[in-house]
């Protein structure tokens, strides 16, 4: 049997300034901290990505084709601020009004980010999200968006700060590339909620008429079996990946329980708590009371194991099945079930997993007025056949199959409560990948990057039945 959705569940695409835009060097747009990064691992770079900064006009029109009626983007805070703070680049504001009118002419509601993955270099040196200058120069940095792009009703302050985090000092898969720190794992998320909290009382204080949220990957943790030991492996990593950044953000105050697992984790690998202040901590607790909505970015289920050896993390960033390790010394080792699909690059297919986080949500965060699916997907293997012309359509059935799934495990969490507003796939189109590069595609329309033509896959068919109908299709 058919599920359906909401009549006003919204359908969109998602991207991210670095992913798409290239044209990293043009119109004085300032280095960030993965430039110099990328060039020295030498492995691929972000430009010509999906070359949207020239051709966003040509996308939203294919989005607005099939069915997409709202369009995650991020501003690059470099092409704003190219040191950060500072002087401002026309251009670059110029840019992103040419990019917000044009999503009005297409009729497409944006939803944009003010940092996704993309310090400025400068900031990055000077200690990134460790560092008490890069939290303000955020700040200035996000009211003077907020000043500027009055055209735009709905904001995200962060994307993903746990996982940031997380791969720069713990996993080392980001720059600065450390691992094994989790005393700067947490305190780089703390600070990010503190900046993320001032950002969310100046927008509201600001009275512009729209709303504000904030993006995180959430995926859920399960034991790899019903041991005590693994249980409590499955809370340190929810822990280190979701619970701290839910508390925070969501309930205003992290619980005894969180902070517990949190010093446990430091305690076992010698190293000390995050430090927060009362004065921080108000501020917290009066943004999550103002908060409009949460997105949720969700591609896999964890199931952890007890593990007490040293820590070690294998990341598959070439599609090379089963070469994925994660175990981290204090916390636990992945183990998945062996029914458990996967993909090419490890992660699970596990829709369950979305439907037990978007529960968790409504039935433990109950300020939280609305949710949204903000990014979800599959990555993929894809080649463009022989003799394609532009009314080519290419074939992506597991994309469909994924999808279907997916979609239909938001629904259930729907039906049982959960106030899911919208569902952004990520990706709108093919794009750069921060350690995948090019060979991991996932979007609705396939970009030839020597070419960038665009070609339509059957995914984005089926996207325009399910956003025209409000019906998945068994």
């Amino acid at each position: 049997m058919s599920k359906t959705l909401p009549k006003d569940f919204l359908m969109g695409g998602a991207t991210a300034a670095y992913q798409v835009e290239g044209a990293t060097k043009e119109d004085g747009k300032g280095q960030v901290l993965w430039d110099d990064f990328l060039k020295k691992e030498g492995r691929f770079a972000p430009d010509p990505a999906a070359d949207f900064y020239h051709r966003y006009d040509e996308d939203l029109a294919l989005s607005e084709k099939y069915g997409v009626q709202v369009i995650r983007v991020s501003i690059a805070w470099s092409r704003i601020f190219p040191d950060g703070t500072g002087a401002v680049e026309p251009r670059g504001v110029a840019y992103y009004h040419k990019l917000f009118a044009s999503c009005k002419q297409h009729g497409i509601e944006p939803f944009v980010t003010l940092h996704h993955f993309d310090t400025p270099e400068r900031l990055h040196v000077a200690g990134d999200w460790l560092s008490q200058e890069m939290v303000d120069a955020f700040v200035a940095y996000a009211k003077f968006c907020f000043q500027e792009f009055t055209e735009v009703k709905y904001w995200i302050t962060i994307n993903e700060p746990t996982s940031m985090a997380v791969q720069q000092y713990t996993n080392g898969t980001f720059p600065p590339a450390e691992s094994g720190r989790f005393d700067k794992t947490f305190q780089a998320e703390h600070n990010q909620m503190i900046a993320h909290a001032r950002v969310v009382n100046a927008y509201k204080s600001m009275d512009l008429g729209g709303k504000i949220g904030i993006v995180h990957a959430l995926q859920t943790v399960y034991p790899y079996s019903n041991s005590e030991g693994d249980r409590h492996a499955a809370a340190l990593q929810d822990a280190l990946e979701n619970r701290l950044y839910l508390d925070g953000t969501l309930a205003g105050k992290y619980a005894p329980e969180t902070l517990a697992l949190v010093k446990e984790i430091l305690d076992k690998n010698n190293q000390k708590m995050f430090k927060s202040t009362p004065e921080e901590l108000d501020v917290i607790d009066k943004a999550a009371h103002q908060l409009d909505f949460v997105g949720v970015n969700n591609y896999f289920s964890k199931w952890l194991r007890e593990y007490n050896g040293k820590s070690e993390t294998v990341h598959n960033g070439t599609g090379a099945k089963g070469t994925s390790v994660a175990r981290l010394h204090g916390v636990g080792e992945e183990k998945r079930p062996d029914n458990i699909e996967t993909t090419d690059w490890d992660w699970s297919i596990y829709p369950r997993g979305m439907h037990d986080m978007l529960m968790r949500i409504h039935n433990d965060y109950p300020l939280v007025p609305e949710i949204y699916v903000t990014e979800n997907g599959i990555g993929l293997k894809e080649e463009l056949p022989g003799n394609v012309n532009k009314n080519t359509v290419l074939a992506d059935p597991k994309r469909i199959d994924y999808l279907k799934k997916y979609l239909g495990a938001i629904a259930d969490a729907i039906a049982e409560g959960a106030n899911v507003k919208g569902y952004f796939i990520w990706s709108l189109q093919d794009q750069f990948s921060w350690t995948n590069g090019y060979s991991k595609r996932y979007g609705l329309f396939f970009v030839d990057f020597p070419t960038q033509k665009r070609y339509v896959k059957q995914s984005a068919i089926w996207f325009k039945k399910v956003s025209d109908t409000h019906v998945i299709p068994d």
